[in-house]
């Protein structure tokens, strides 16, 4: 695949989380005013809550669509890697509202644990189970979205938090309708708190390591410089650089010493595009000899942790 074909590849899977985002963003928004409504009916603090939670789904869709419409736009001289990044600080943005919003429902749950409220079970029941619904046809929409792009993630598991409440406040409209047993009630909500608060935790961690431009999981740096030592003309390797411009867009740097450059330079584009699928790459290719006579001492100490300096009776002499 060209640099084009992957790069229109990328515009048109964010153009289908764009349409995604917006869909489960109106259903959020249409449920959350009926959760309002009848939570006000049934005097429950209980759907009311809920509410607030869908209320925080439809922050976080909205932040979505946001995030989506400014990773598209095109890049310039000045951002040269487009705004791609748009997506990780968007996901970080929505993991971090998660956190608090289970903050603020653990908080809750402890009160309501202290003095047990009285709730409408029926009503509770109803309303929610509705609402599960209107959740598992959301996270239908943002399933396939969620393993390509952590802003749809994030989305997705503010859904899959809401959903988990869903749950728990029908468990608990049906134990309080039989039995009134009002406790059950913030016992759940803390329970499913930890569920989303684990979740959200592997985004939070995902989303710093590409911020700090940490090579991706799957990719072992050392592994590209020894496959690229495997080809005939190369002789050394060193700072290579391989880190994420978002959840999917990967780069990658290098200088490669060799005595073929053009044989080098073909088969190094080759070895990182076929076997390790890195479109966007710098190589940088020089003969030994023009390595040698540039040598400069006072950057030995930067250079990377790849990098293999020359024998001390190769290195021109330091003039003063």
């Amino acid at each position: 695949m060209s640099k084009k074909e992957h790069s229109c590849h990328d515009h048109s899977h964010s153009h289908a989380h764009g349409k995604a985002l917006h869909a489960a963003l109106w259903i959020a928004a249409l449920f959350m005013i009926i959760e309002v409504i009848g939570g006000w009916l049934a005097n429950s603090l209980a759907l009311i809550g809920d509410a607030l939670h869908m209320f925080a789904d439809v922050g976080a869709l909205l932040l979505g669509v946001i995030v989506v419409k400014i990773s598209m736009r095109p890049s310039s001289h000045t951002m040269s890697y487009g705004y791609h990044r748009a997506e990780i600080l968007g996901a970080l943005a929505s993991a971090a509202s998660l956190w608090a919003l289970c903050g603020v429902l653990v908080y809750e749950s402890i009160e309501r644990l202290i003095e047990p409220q009285q709730v409408q079970g029926p009503i509770v029941f109803i309303i929610a189970s509705f609402g599960l619904i209107a959740n598992l046809i959301m996270m239908r929409i943002l399933h396939h979205g969620q393993s390509h792009s952590l802003n749809v993630r994030a989305a997705y598991l503010h859904v899959l938090g809401d959903l988990l409440g869903s749950v728990g406040v029908i468990i608990s409209g049906i134990i309080i309708w039989l039995t009134n047993w009002y406790i059950v009630d913030p016992m759940i909500t803390i329970l499913f708190s930890v569920v989303i608060l684990f979740s959200s935790g592997k985004m939070i961690k995902q989303s710093v390591l590409i911020l700090m431009e940490s090579a991706p999981k799957h990719i072992d740096p050392l592994a590209i410089q020894k496959d690229l030592l495997t080809i005939s003309t190369v002789k050394e390797v060193h700072d290579l650089h391989v880190w994420s411009v978002s959840s999917k867009k990967i780069a990658l740097s290098a200088h490669v010493i060799a005595t073929d450059t053009h044989l080098a330079l073909r088969e190094t584009h080759r070895i990182i595009e076929e076997k390790y699928e890195i479109h966007h790459m710098t190589i940088q290719v020089e003969h030994p000899a023009a390595f040698e006579s540039k040598f400069c001492y006072d950057c030995e100490k930067d250079r990377s942790f790849t990098h293999t300096p020359l024998p001390l009776e190769k290195r021109p002499r330091k003039t003063n």
